[in-house]
């Protein structure tokens, strides 16, 4: 934060034996005695020290009043090689200190009279706290300025290498953006940085590395299934998966967007599943496969926490109406209370936090705002996850415990996107906006919208009675292997003889990361007979599919191979053609000879009455054969 202070004198002109003494009384600064206007250029350099210039104009509004000194009080500001000038001319300064504010007191040695004169001087030192590199961003923060500072005008420019990269986010928006000799210049006026200052990161995208450990139980007298949630893809990130240990039987997506890993368990089993990844946050949202409409009506629903239909919620609801009044609401009226911030906290629920609104932590200020949307016919959601911040009093807890941070989404029908924002580090930060856009420092765990509670987030599968700390993310870089490539089984199988063949086939991605709208395509000699889409499959994920070869007498449509084509993925299976054929050939010849067989007997050719009369002399026989050979066995004797 910028404040100054102006040290004034007041000029008496009189005459005693005809000299003339001028006595100085100091004062403090009246409004109005000065117009006072400020240029501040925030210039950003390479290795990320910030050359800051505060350009000074003091316009004196009075005959008998100058100023003798300006002091700038910088809070939480260390400056760095300091100078002060008038045109071409030095000007001394004092530096002091006291708590997180640095005074900085420039005094002006000659006097400057006169109604309408002004004094221009120049501020110069350097700073390493603006610009800070976390991780491939590189993220900027401009003080705001003290509101109850006077100036005629107040303008702020900061600069940075245009090889910074892409803008990710910026708040306030900027009144106007230029360039020069390889640098994008934002400038801003007094209202854009009074109440929040400027943040801004440049960069296409974040990377954090994470590991995450999960501790299954099953207590059953029998086998169950158990389900985990893995972070999932969202339009904001893409997660790159390296280990998954064990493997789960298989992954799905629910009706939210989150992975669920299915492990069956037996009687009284436990395991501990190691999950390893990294995860890429990117600055604005990508091609992302859209919620339906029972999802977004779904999202609408009131809950035991978002308690959208209570009478107090729809009543404030309906005087705010628009997500960004919801927003600068809730972090206006909600206090973060740090006491409350421990493992197994109790979770109050919208209702509870207007009731006690200086007691509230990340799940108040996002339970509050969900209850508050929906009232409005805003479909939210809660998101829980990683949120890496520098607070010291948030941060060392996170060290040891596996506290996650939660934030709500907001479904913007012209965007037709989820937009994310932070109330809670909204009010943290004293205002600094994360409605116009969120910074590259959340990574989404879980997403509840139809349930409150479920799917539990990582950190929440514990057993025993001394958890350990299971959540483990840092700043990570991306991996080499980013693609996956759908891999293809096919099993045939013939539940009937001369029936169609049954093609069981099973898509699996072995690769690291999802795969999006993949049509799984079935060809025959005659082209594709069988495609369906497969709106994502996760990595370590399968789909099943069945599909049949159309059974023909002689194979005359029956194809010798079937295709199955799923992205740059292709398999040939062969249909056994020419078995199908000598089958054919086989109940063909039978055919024919029970055909001739017929046309001999109608023809007398062959008497069937003969033929049935010989028939019990042949059996009686047969018999006598039987008698006779048995007779003639050897005997043989006991010694």
């Amino acid at each position: 934060m910028l404040k100054r202070n102006v040290v004034i004198q007041k000029v008496f002109l009189f005459f005693i034996l005809s000299v003339l003494f001028l006595i100085f009384p100091k004062h403090s600064l009246g409004t109005g005695e000065f117009a006072t206007d400020v240029t501040v250029n925030y210039q950003v350099e390479e290795e990320g020290t910030t050359q800051v210039s505060h350009t000074i104009s003091l316009e004196n509004l009075f005959s008998d009043l100058y100023a003798t000194s300006y002091t700038l009080v910088l809070d939480n500001i260390e400056p760095k090689k300091i100078a002060v000038f008038e045109g071409s001319k030095s000007l001394p300064f004092r530096l002091s200190s006291e708590g997180t504010q640095n005074s900085l007191t420039i005094d002006f040695p000659e006097a400057l009279v006169g109604k309408g004169k002004k004094r221009i001087f120049t501020v110069l030192f350097e700073e390493t706290g603006f610009a800070a590199r976390t991780g491939e961003v590189w993220e900027i923060s401009i003080p705001r300025l003290s509101p109850d500072e006077n100036f005629r005008s107040y303008n702020v420019s900061f600069s940075v290498p245009a090889t910074f990269g892409t803008e990710a986010y910026l708040s306030p928006k900027p009144k106007e953006v230029g360039g020069q000799e390889g640098r994008v210049i934002y400038f801003f006026d007094k209202e854009d940085v009074e109440r929040t200052g400027v943040t801004a990161g440049f960069g296409a995208f974040q990377v954090f590395s994470f590991t995450l450990n999960y501790h299954l139980e099953n207590p059953l007298s029998k086998s169950a299934k158990v389900d985990i949630a893995l972070p999932p893809d969202t339009a904001l990130q893409r997660v790159y998966y390296q280990v998954v240990n064990p493997k789960p039987e298989n992954i799905y997506v629910d009706s939210d967007g989150n992975w669920l890993a299915t492990y069956l368990l037996k009687s009284r089993e436990r395991i501990d599943v190691e999950v390893k990844g990294v995860v890429q946050i990117f600055a604005g949202p990508r091609p992302f496969p859209m919620p339906t409409q029972e999802t977004l009506q779904d999202n609408l629903k009131a809950t035991n926490y978002w308690q959208s239909s209570d009478p107090k919620i729809r009543s404030l609801a309906g005087s705010l109406g628009t997500a960004e009044a919801i927003y600068n609401y809730v972090w206006q009226n909600l206090a973060y209370d740090y006491e409350r911030v421990k493992p197994n906290v109790e979770r109050l629920g919208a209702l509870k936090a207007l009731e006690s609104p200086t007691s509230a932590i990340c799940m108040e200020f996002t339970d509050l705002f969900i209850a508050l949307a929906r009232s409005a016919g805003i479909s939210a959601r809660e998101i829980n996850g990683y949120a890496y911040t520098e607070n010291p009093e948030i941060q060392p807890l996170s060290l040891v415990a596996d506290v996650l941070h939660a934030w709500p989404e907001y479904w913007d029908a012209t965007e037709a996107a989820w937009i994310p924002i932070d109330p809670t580090w909204a009010s943290t930060t004293g205002g600094v906006d994360f409605f116009s856009k969120l910074d590259l420092r959340h990574f989404t765990f879980v997403i509840h919208g139809v349930d409150p509670q479920r799917p539990y987030p990582p950190g929440s599968y514990k057993l025993g009675p001394n958890p350990q700390k299971d959540v483990f993310v840092s700043f990570g870089t991306l991996p080499e292997e980013r693609v996956s490539h759908p891999e293809i089984t096919v099993v045939t199988k013939r539940p009937i003889p001369f029936g169609p063949t049954r093609l069981d086939i099973t898509i699996k991605n072995p690769g690291p990361v999802a795969l999006y709208n993949l049509t799984p395509a079935v060809s025959f000699n005659a082209g594709a007979v069988k495609a369906e889409t497969i709106e994502v499959l996760p990595p370590n994920a399968h789909y099943e599919i069945e599909s049949a070869v159309p059974y023909s007498f002689l194979g005359r449509n029956t194809p010798e191979v079937v295709t199955v084509l799923v992205a740059d993925s292709q398999v040939q299976v062969p249909t056994n053609k020419n078995q199908i054929i000598l089958e054919s050939a086989v109940v063909l010849l039978l055919v024919l000879l029970i055909a001739v067989l017929a046309i001999l007997i109608k023809f007398k050719k062959i008497q069937i009455s003969k033929f049935s009369a010989k028939i019990p002399m042949l059996i009686a026989r047969v018999k006598k054969n039987d008698t006779d050979t048995d007779s003639q066995a050897p005997i043989v004797k006991k010694s």
